[in-house]
């Protein structure tokens, strides 16, 4: 049986992003699946990473989140509310984020679960990070709306290429060892159309929650975001000369 996590970063569940989460759950419900939701609006997840997590941080050491992580993972002693997360990332062979495309980036709130959430010393350590993260076998999805349309979105776009805007996200996942499935991605979602415009809307996102059953379903089958190997790069964590690059963020200089 496989367990799925839903992530919704919206801050108004009756959006479409809400309908949409809504609807990733009641196909996975019906394929069989053990589903978790993570509501981060409903939560009131605190987004921002800070000495107040951390009754044990010395009042005189400047704060330094990465090692109160640390501290915290191997006392265990991790704020309630990261831990909550933690143990559904982990019982999750899955996780599909909802989320809308804000000033070229997810939610603030969903970055802040990111950081949060991802512990040091938890999740991921120097020795288990890419090829040895612990979420190897593990898959994300991300879900996503823009209120730009498809045209604005692409790599001449004026919005900006939209799969770059994602793939801080991306890696992140892949740092932790997920695969991470091409996005799915519908544009022009904002409440300014009117009449005829408005209509269009609403119609085209009606067939996009009737098709999540289908999009659910072939998962499995879906194209996974390539990322290099951990052997493609040189001791000092250089792309090697002859190995592929994948994406402008990691490529050969010149």
């Amino acid at each position: 049986m496989t367990t799925t996590l839903i992530v919704l970063a919206h801050p108004e569940g009756r959006s479409f992003n809400g309908a949409w989460a809504e609807a990733s759950r009641q196909a996975c419900l019906a394929a069989g699946d053990t589903v978790l939701f993570t509501d981060l609006e409903r939560l009131g997840f605190d987004a921002v990473e800070s000495v107040r997590h951390f009754a044990g941080w010395p009042a005189e050491t400047p704060f330094d989140p990465l090692k109160a992580q640390a501290d915290a993972s191997l006392s265990q002693g991790l704020p309630a509310d990261v831990s909550a997360e933690i143990a559904k990332l982990r019982a999750a062979d899955r996780v599909i984020f909802h989320f809308p495309i804000w000033w070229f980036a997810p939610p603030a709130v969903l970055k802040g679960w990111l950081d949060r959430v991802l512990a040091h010393e938890e999740t991921h350590s120097v020795e288990q990070r890419f090829d040895s993260g612990q979420f190897r076998g593990r898959s994300a999805l991300f879900c996503v709306t823009t209120g730009a349309q498809a045209e604005e979105s692409g790599p001449d776009g004026k919005e900006g290429d939209i799969r770059l805007l994602l793939w801080p996200l991306a890696y992140t996942l892949r740092y932790l060892g997920f695969d991470v499935w091409e996005p799915e991605i519908i544009h022009g979602v904002h409440g300014y159309h009117r009449d005829a415009k408005r209509l269009a809307l609403e119609s085209r996102l009606s067939a996009a929650l009737a098709a999540q059953g289908d999009l659910i379903a072939g998962l499995p089958r879906r194209p996974l975001l390539p990322f290099n190997a951990d052997s493609d790069f040189d001791a000092e964590g250089r792309l090697r000369p002859d190995r592929p690059s994948h994406t402008p963020f990691i490529r050969h200089p010149g």
